[in-house]
């Protein structure tokens, strides 16, 4: 009979459902979506192709004991009751996290992940006389607690670096966009590789990156290395095999996948990526300025872009001037396109001249935005009264 291990995955709030979707293909057990992650159920392996599949989550975390607690002792207690030794090796450096919601009965976040430290270098110290050093720059592995008012929960990251972290991107522009928020994007709009994808303000090019990724069918986490294999359950003759099989599955086909930015910086850190990624043989670069935009092949697709926020007053106003010209660029030339917009300046409706007919609520780290949606009818489309909000 399988062990069956229990997980978290975290993941950019918003994206909950695209997860789901993600770990039901896989396989996953006990799925249960909640703000900002879900949970899930299965064997050791299928942690390997979460880790190694997962276009969305943020880490991989394994859940290794859940207790209601009163007291920091009891937390330090539900630490040192467990055999660390049997997970990991003491040689293998630490850094304890905390997240507390509304949790009035501790002293602080950073002194109960004191306790937790104390608790696993206690059961090491007790079992075989030494304790793991700790490392809180690039530890081997990372505890996490999770603490509500009532109850405690333990996870061993077994992802290592964020999943996010694809190792592609060696250039980035300003505010730079997390990876697995544009694969999820990309997931939540129902964009495939049949279609052509157009970002005429693709900035370091992560939504083209993950839409050739996509299109390809390459494994995001099939070039890097995890924290679990520095577990003590960890088989890489095993992972190797996963890793083999979705390496054999890439395709090496031509899509339809286009980019543009008014900057010429951008560009030039959007090639290097491609260069670095090896997708310069299937993502298109030009420096144009959006409001010229074009369709960049005689076929409908996706156009879809994350503008610059407009944070400062004047940066508001000359969007609130940009908009429109988008609009129009939209209206005049992409009949038969659906155009997406990730911001977090509600202004947009205001000003684009077009109605939106969907507004979905992401958050871009602790921001939150909207991804607003046009469907560019083919024939034309109705445009809105200047200062209309709808």
């Amino acid at each position: 009979m399988k062990q069956v291990f229990h997980f978290f995955a975290p993941c950019p709030r918003g994206l909950e459902g695209p997860l789901v979707a993600e770990l039901e293909a896989l396989g996953a057990d006990q799925i249960k979506a909640t703000d900002g992650g879900v949970g899930f159920a299965g064997s050791w392996v299928l942690m390997y192709e979460a880790n190694l599949q997962s276009r969305i989550a943020s880490r991989i975390l394994w859940r290794v004991a859940e207790k209601s607690w009163k007291t920091e002792d009891d937390l330090y207690a539900m630490a040192r009751d467990l055999d660390w030794a049997e997970m990991f090796s003491v040689d293998c450096t630490i850094k304890v996290g905390v997240t507390a919601y509304r949790v009035p009965q501790i002293r602080s976040p950073e002194f109960v992940a004191l306790r937790i430290k104390d608790g696993i270098c206690d059961r090491f110290r007790l079992k075989g006389g030494k304790r793991p050093s700790v490392d809180t720059a690039e530890p081997d592995m990372r505890i996490q607690l999770y603490l509500t008012d009532r109850n405690a929960t333990l996870y061993l990251d077994t992802s290592g670096d964020a999943l996010f972290k694809r190792g592609y991107r060696i250039e980035t522009g300003d505010a730079p966009m997390r990876e697995n928020l544009a694969a999820g994007i990309l997931r939540l709009i129902g964009w495939t590789p049949a279609e052509a994808l157009y970002d005429p303000m693709c900035g370091s090019a992560t939504f083209l990156i993950e839409a050739a990724m996509i299109a390809r069918k390459i494994a995001p986490g099939a070039r890097r290395e995890f924290a679990f294999q520095k577990m003590r359950l960890h088989s890489e003759d095993m992972w190797q095999e996963q890793v083999a099989a979705a390496r054999a599955a890439e395709t090496k086909e031509i899509f339809p996948i286009y980019g543009s930015d008014v900057s010429a910086a951008a560009i030039a850190h959007a090639q290097a990526n491609l260069d670095y990624a090896r997708f310069d043989d299937t993502i298109h670069l030009k420096q144009l300025n959006a409001m010229d935009a074009k369709p960049p092949v005689d076929m409908a697709g996706v156009w879809l872009s994350n503008p610059p926020y407009g944070v400062r007053l004047d940066e508001k106003e000359k969007l609130a001037e940009l908009y429109p010209q988008w609009g129009d660029a939209l209206k005049k030339r992409f009949s038969g396109w659906r155009a997406y917009f990730l911001t977090a300046d509600m202004d947009i409706t205001k000003h684009m001249g077009l109605k939106a007919s969907k507004r979905t609520p992401l958050y871009n780290g602790g921001l939150e935005c909207r991804l607003f949606e046009y469907k560019m009818v083919a024939g034309g489309m109705r445009r809105k009264p200047a200062g209309s909000d709808e």
